[in-house]
This record gives structure tokens, C-alpha cells and sequence, in this order.
């Protein structure tokens, strides 16, 4: 079932969507309708967790033994390499 929705623009709004339309020789209705799939689909991912936010927990949660591995990490990295060639 297809709907339909009558909107309201301000002349500038309707301006840019015109531009819009002729640039990508696309119908403004289906420039409104991409503009609110992707509008849609940002607020549902909001709601979904980062990546950051699933593995926060585990940030710190191993030790290296390395007390200034944080400073001195391009050392160890190229020692590392080192033996391994």
C-alpha cells in the first residue's frame, strides 16, 4: 500500500529542493523520499550501541607488563618487527 503526505515548504526549502531535483535529474518527490529514509534510518542506528560502546568495558582491562607502553609504543613496535624478519 503506497501512502501520500501533502507538505509545506518555505521558499527557500522549495528553492533548494529544485535545485536538488534538476542536479540529479531526479522527481523533488523522490529527493523527499531518499531525504527521509536516510533521516529514518539515523534515528533507529541511534538508538543501536557504537562500536566504542560495545567494547568499552574492556578498554584497560588487560595489562602488557609494559609500564610506558602508551609513550613508548613506536619502540616496542619496531623491536618487535625486528625479530621477527
Amino acid at each position: 500500500m503506497q501512502g501520500q503526505l501533502t507538505i509545506r515548504l518555505n521558499n527557500a526549502l522549495e528553492q533548494q529542493l529544485a535545485s536538488l531535483a534538476h542536479r540529479f535529474q531526479k522527481k523533488r518527490s523522490e529527493i523527499v523520499r531518499q531525504a527521509l529514509e536516510r533521516f529514518i534510518a539515523e534515528e533507529e542506528n541511534k538508538s543501536l550501541p557504537s562500536a566504542w560502546q560495545k567494547v568499552s568495558d574492556l578498554a584497560g582491562s588487560v595489562e602488557s607488563g609494559v609500564s610506558d607502553l602508551g609513550e613508548e609504543h613506536q619502540k616496542y613496535l619496531r623491536n618487535r618487527f625486528k625479530r621477527n624478519d
